[in-house]
């Protein structure tokens, strides 16, 4: 007999405010033990999709699972480690994948709208609107966007990425308050979940570095990540406002128990307010184009005064950029705690580094900028 669990009003809170919500499934939720798509899987997630849908909620779906359905069709019994033969599988599975949500999600009046994407869609600010716009529009459509990485063409993506970031980037895109991330476990755990005793974390309130240390390091045969990626995903989310809930794909009826308040899965919870959407871009996802190295001064006026990243607090420039470029600001041990545009390029930067204000004019010309990154376009991320 399935268990049946008390309702969690602060999930129930949390899920009844959620218009929108970005379901990620990953590759052993969709496909048999030999790697082969199942299309019987598919269509019990699109008949939830319609379920959440009919509750007059908007789903965007991140899919896993063009690889693994590609290897069913070739006939390959192990993913591949080779870059072509990825490649490969990607190419004859993304077809096989979008025909049967296209099959499974017609039979409840809805068009599947497949979106591939790469890292420099959401680098390019212009591009990154784009595809909210593209997104935002096949909701008023009745679609539902069917969301995966270009593996055929995107060489970092196959070798290091994976859909749980993607996931990640496309909430904070949208933005949706929440991200479903459904795998073949129920969540995440105070150890292995393997050994005896071995617990499952309801809620975790801070993705630290204590928690992404209990975090499973495997990888399944046929995924690209494990509960760290999802660790990872789950911080950039709640960085940025949201909630991210981990949960058992396989389970029967996992999102109507997931919408109903049900603490089911690991429920991770929103760390600070919501950030507007140009500075969750700023934040997550443009790829810095460089560093900019700053004293502890710098850092206590950024991190806790909310000031601005002034000249005479920067150490070091690492990198070449250009005025305006997205830069990583670190301090002088190596730790990343904010993200900004910054007002110079790296050679004119390098040129007034630990000057006071009235120093910069001198050095730039009367066209100068009191501030490296003024505090509206500078992200604290830690």
């Amino acid at each position: 007999m399935e268990q049946q669990f008390a309702i969690d009003p602060v999930r129930q809170e949390v899920l009844t405010e959620a218009q929108t919500i970005v379901l990620k499934v990953g590759t052993q939720v969709l496909t048999d033990a030999r790697g082969i798509l199942d299309p019987e899987r598919v269509r019990h997630l699109a008949e939830q999709v319609h379920w959440v849908r009919q509750t007059g909620r908007r789903v965007a779906l991140v899919s896993s699972g063009a690889i693994g359905a590609g290897m069913g069709r070739l006939g390959l019994k192990q993913r591949p480690k080779d870059l072509r033969y990825l490649q490969a599988a990607a190419a004859v599975g993304q077809s096989a994948l979008m025909a049967v949500y296209e099959e499974a999600f017609a039979r409840y009046g809805y068009h599947a709208a497949q979106l591939l994407l790469t890292a420099g869609d959401f680098d390019h600010r212009v591009r990154y609107l784009n595809v909210r716009n593209t997104l935002l529009t096949l909701f008023e459509l009745n679609c539902v966007p069917v969301i995966n990485e270009n593996d055929t063409v995107s060489v970092a993506e196959i070798r290091f990425g994976d859909n749980d970031h993607l996931a990640a980037l496309v909430t904070n895109l949208i933005p949706a308050p929440v991200l479903v991330l459904l795998t073949v476990v129920d969540g995440l755990y105070d150890r292995d979940p393997a050994e005896p005793g071995a617990q499952l974390l309801r809620t975790v309130e801070d993705v630290d570095e204590r928690v992404l240390q209990i975090a499973s390091q495997g990888r399944s045969e046929l995924g690209s990540g494990g509960m760290k990626s999802k660790l990872k995903a789950a911080r950039l989310v709640t960085l940025a406002g949201g909630c991210v809930i981990v949960a058992n794909g396989r389970r029967p009826g996992i999102l109507q128990a997931i919408l109903a308040g049900e603490p089911v899965g690991t429920l991770f919870l929103p760390r600070g307010g919501i950030l507007r959407a140009r500075r969750r871009w700023i934040a997550w996802a443009a790829q810095p184009r460089g560093k900019i190295i700053v004293d502890a001064g710098a850092r206590e006026a950024v991190e806790k005064r909310g000031g601005s990243l002034l000249p005479i607090g920067i150490v070091r420039v690492v990198g070449n950029f250009n005025k305006g470029d997205v830069v990583a600001v670190v301090d002088t041990e190596g730790r990343e705690f904010a993200r900004g545009l910054t007002n110079y390029a790296a050679a004119d930067l390098r040129k007034i580094c630990g000057l006071r204000s009235d120093r910069v004019a001198e050095i730039v010309g009367p066209d100068h900028y009191e501030e490296a990154i003024h505090r509206d376009n500078l992200v604290v991320i830690t």
